[in-house]
């Protein structure tokens, strides 16, 4: 089930929401956050907190999943995460469950905020590390709840396999495919371990060019850590990326499949819009390693 437009959310339906489920904290400010997202919409919720609403009920298990480990691993990993401080439920003519959270300071990590990108990058290794550290006892399996991230990337093999053939001509389809087949080919045979799942420039936070905060755990999970180094392609140039490489300390066979899935995302967002120059580009960083 999906509610009309943007999930029909507004502040209005926060305002109502919060209220009747959390009237100690009704007369608080509401208003959209700057950078939102699209599985979720977030409002800030005075100063100090947000709450967030899912937009379609395929986004449901995500609040769950944080609900519950969000305060399991807040403990081990270097930098803040969101506090969870209130679960909410259908209401108002809202159909799914929802939460509120603490809200984390710093900006979203734009290049222009990042002075010394391979520091950066190096501090995202270190969370990186810090969270494959973590217990996976009774942790979520990678599967539908993180749209498959952590399982092989095969299960877009035909929606990827698609993306080439109509993007022929567009893109070095024949370098892509060999870097795709070698992306299936390079199965994980090491332990499940905690992924992020979407380390892109919107779900990190930064203050004076420092790594300080994560967002958004929806598509984290207990698996094949090899999507989280897509930002590789994505966020970093060659210097940073370099040394993000060496920070992370992965083998061929995990680069291997990041690719694939840096390579899957980027052809599903252009063969979706073409205009997507961004895209292009991080398909030429990825073939430029082929």
């Amino acid at each position: 089930m999906v509610v009309d437009g943007r999930a029909g959310i507004d502040a209005a339906l926060v305002r109502r929401l919060i209220a009747a489920q959390f009237p100690h904290w009704r007369d608080l400010e509401v208003i959209p956050v700057e950078v939102d997202g699209w599985d979720n919409r977030t409002y800030r919720l005075g100063d100090t907190m947000t709450a967030r609403l899912p937009t379609a009920e395929v986004y449901v298990a995500a609040v769950a999943k944080e609900n519950e480990w969000l305060p399991r691993l807040a403990p081990a990993l270097p930098v803040a995460v969101p506090r969870i401080l209130g679960r909410g439920e259908p209401g108002e003519g809202y159909p799914f469950p929802w939460s509120i959270r603490g809200w984390l300071p710093g900006e979203t990590a734009v290049p222009e905020r990042l002075p010394d990108l391979p520091a950066f990058a190096v501090s995202v290794a270190e969370f990186i590390h810090a969270l494959q550290r973590c217990d996976t006892t009774g942790g979520p399996l990678a599967g539908a709840h993180c749209f498959h991230r952590g399982t092989p990337p095969a299960h877009y093999d035909g929606e990827t396999r698609r993306c080439l053939s109509k993007l022929d001509g567009q893109v070095d389809t024949a370098r892509a495919t060999r870097v795709w087949e070698a992306a299936l080919e390079a199965r994980y045979d090491g332990p499940p371990l905690w992924f992020h799942g979407d380390l892109a420039f919107g779900n990190l936070l930064v203050e004076h060019g420092k790594l300080v905060g994560v967002l958004d755990f929806g598509t984290s999970g207990v698996g094949d850590p090899a999507c989280e180094l897509v930002l590789a392609w994505t966020m970093l140039d060659d210097r940073a990326r370099a040394a993000f490489r060496e920070a992370v300390d992965q083998d061929e066979g995990m680069w291997a499949r990041a690719r694939g899935w840096a390579l899957w995302k980027a052809l599903l967002t252009l063969a979706a819009d073409p205009a997507r120059d961004d895209q292009r580009e991080v398909i030429e960083k990825v073939l430029a390693e082929a």
